[in-house]
């Protein structure tokens, strides 16, 4: 006998003395069922079950010899899957052994999904060209069944004997044999798969993995450089920005109108580009942990009227209204960065907003203080609302926007009001107009901190709906 490479789940189990008569040949062939139906159900590896189930079965029924092929996927040919008790001086040339399928009883067997058997090898005709072949292997007879499951043939097992006519292709046991044959060949190649694919997963992962950590160094690159990049502009810019301060007040001498019209526009320029390198400044320094909330008690009224103050931009025929509450409205936050969000609503609302009106209100409920800066302008179409508070990303990106801007306004807003607490909630509707509600608590606490810092993506969709 020939182990092929493999090993059997466990020798086969001798036989009591009582069993050795030809008349208990029935519960030996029981018995040898049972055992195989268990190695397929117990072998660690299911290729064991093919090579057991041949040593097991082989003697029961009389066969000299015998083999197993399987189909190799995705080609015409069979390779030797275990093999029992082949002549000595063929062994060292199994491994090597390919039955083409189609071609000899085991390659008809498996191609035509039929049982073959020659009850005898020199008596038959039809397999006249085996006889040189059965005279040097030492057999007469043969059956070979093919390993099929309802889908597909997997292969074939062959049994080899000396004797013409010894077994009968209709010999029960042999079915069964070939039936779990079948099964343990098709278990191994799910397995064989399961492990393809298990392998492929990994191997994904750390992909994945290292795609995440390679787009995390760049995020940390990018926040430094910005931050870097902030700095050294705003040097040069504040010294341009006092410069023409100088200049406006007439220190350096007289002006003519159109000089000073001409040194408004550079101070109105110089002012927005200052305003938006305070905002990189900001949000790089909120992402690495270092942007502090200092609070104080102020009335929100104020704080609104404030921010209204100190921001540009709204179009003539636009109106700004305000719904306040008659007495004052006392909140205990950070009122600078308060008051920056608010300008960066309002800001927002005045670039979108051609005609119509700009509305600006304050409620207070329920230890919840509101802002809400609403507009009649053009409004954001829901699929887009998932975009208004993502870094750098503006509803339209092209270059030939009508709309300018960096965007970081609204994402920097939302980090703030939620480092304070909070959260900014959008609700619009595409032509009809945007409503940017503020919420936040009236009294600061650290834990209610929102803010997860260092971000490797987006921060996530907005809460939307439709007004």
């Amino acid at each position: 006998m020939i182990e092929t490479g493999t090993r059997s789940p466990s020798p086969p189990s001798p036989l009591p003395p009582s069993l050795n008569e030809p008349a208990d040949s029935a519960i030996r062939e029981l018995m040898a069922v049972r055992e195989i139906v268990h190695a397929f159900l117990t072998a660690d590896r299911p290729e064991d079950v093919l090579q057991f189930a041949l040593d097991r079965v082989s003697p029961l029924v009389g066969a000299s010899f015998a083999s197993v092929y399987l189909i190799d996927e995705g080609d015409d040919v069979m390779r030797l899957a275990a093999a029992y008790s082949w002549p000595e001086r063929f062994r060292p040339f199994l491994g090597q052994m390919r039955v083409r399928l189609g071609l000899g009883p085991s390659g008809e067997a498996a191609s035509e999904r039929r049982i073959v058997q020659i009850p005898d090898v020199f008596a038959d005709e039809s397999a006249a060209a085996w006889c040189d072949v059965a005279s040097e292997l030492g057999f007469r007879a043969l059956v070979a069944i093919p390993l099929e499951t309802h889908e597909r043939v997997l292969g074939t097992v062959t049994f080899y004997f000396s004797d013409a006519g010894a077994v009968s292709a209709e010999h029960g046991l042999l079915r069964i044999v070939a039936d779990q044959m079948a099964a343990t060949a098709e278990k191994s190649r799910l397995i064989h798969d399961l492990r393809r694919a298990n392998a492929a997963l990994v191997e994904t992962n750390a992909e994945l993995e290292q795609q995440y950590q390679a787009a995390i160094e760049a995020r940390r690159l990018k926040d430094e450089f910005l931050a870097n990049m902030s700095h050294e502009l705003r040097t040069p810019l504040t010294a341009v920005l006092g410069y023409t301060y100088l200049l406006q007040e007439g220190l350096s001498g007289p002006l003519t109108d159109e000089q000073l019209q001409t040194l408004g526009q550079v101070t109105v320029s110089s002012e927005r580009l200052l305003a938006l390198i305070e905002d990189l400044l900001d949000l790089t320094a909120l992402k690495r942990g270092e942007l502090r909330v200092s609070t104080e008690t102020f009335d929100a009224r104020a704080a609104l009227h404030e921010a209204a103050a100190s921001t540009r931009g709204r179009a003539a025929p636009v109106e700004l209204r305000f719904e306040l509450p008659e007495s004052d409205v006392k909140v205990c936050s950070d009122r600078k960065k308060v008051v920056k969000i608010l300008a960066n609503l309002l800001s927002n609302a005045y670039k979108f907003t051609m005609h119509g009106e700009v509305t600006a209100s304050v409620d207070a409920r329920n230890d919840v203080i509101r802002f809400c800066v609403s507009d009649t302008g053009i409004g954001i179409g829901p699929d887009a609302q998932d975009l208004v508070f993502d870094e750098f990303r503006q509803v339209d990106g092209s270059s030939r926007r009508v709309f300018g801007g960096s965007g970081i306004g609204l994402a920097l807003s939302r980090q703030l009001a939620r480092m304070l607490g909070g959260d900014i909630l959008l609700y619009s509707t595409a032509g009809v107009g945007s409503a940017f509600t503020l919420e936040l608590p009236l009294a600061y606490e650290p834990a209610l901190s929102r803010l997860t810092l260092d971000p490797p993506f987006s921060e996530g969709p907005a809460r939307a709906s439709d007004r």
